[in-house]
């Protein structure tokens, strides 16, 4: 038997996913959660083979559970699974660690499928979404960019961004400045919108 974790913050989301999956007859589902900051404390206590993670979760996103489930749970494998195809989380995912990558609508035989060859040691990766991940290319952004433009999402003033990260406050106009030219935005808050949605943040 293939056990299973399941995470992901729609309840009705996480209960489909794991009804479906359990009717498998290869596939047991030890554990579901909601939160991303519950994966690790749930894959201890279970032991899963394969987490199935979604992206957006409250308390710790999927990239960085998968992140830290790969150093504390090194044998349990990982499937991504989010309902944003962003070419830039795949290629996260899987600096994260992540085995697989597919998108909530995949039919429930080919979810089932990717978690029984994830969990052979094989990579399993929405083909449309590496496609377009290779004809996009990495981000543009230095990590320091990232984390100026992330913390900028916030609407914080200069000031306020400088402090939070420590740094001057003309460090952080020049990052800025760097990012939007990059991403092509209008403003910060442009280039915060298509960093996020290219899946760079």
């Amino acid at each position: 038997m293939i056990r299973l974790l399941i995470a992901d913050d729609q309840a009705l989301v996480r209960g489909a996913l794991s009804a479906l999956l359990g009717l498998e007859p290869d596939i047991e589902v030890v554990a579901e959660v909601g939160r991303g900051d519950e994966v690790v404390a749930a894959a201890l206590a279970s032991r899963p083979d394969v987490a199935l993670l979604d992206i957006e979760m409250p308390g710790m996103d999927g990239l960085e559970a998968a992140a830290m489930l790969r150093e504390r749970l090194p044998a349990c494998r990982v499937l991504m699974v989010t309902t944003f195809g962003r070419p830039g989380y795949l290629r996260r995912a899987m600096q994260a660690g992540a085995s697989g990558f597919v998108v909530k609508d995949t039919p429930a035989a080919q979810l089932a499928d990717a978690v029984r060859r994830v969990s052979q040691g094989l990579r399993v990766v929405d083909p449309a979404l590496a496609a377009d991940s290779l004809a996009q290319g990495d981000s543009p952004l230095t990590e320091r960019e990232s984390d100026v433009l992330s913390t900028a999402r916030t609407g914080g003033s200069i000031a306020d961004i400088a402090r939070m990260l420590h740094l001057s406050e003309g460090t952080v106009r020049n990052h800025l400045s760097s990012a939007i030219g990059k991403t092509g935005g209008r403003n910060r808050a442009d280039a915060a919108r298509i960093a996020e949605e290219n899946g760079w943040l």
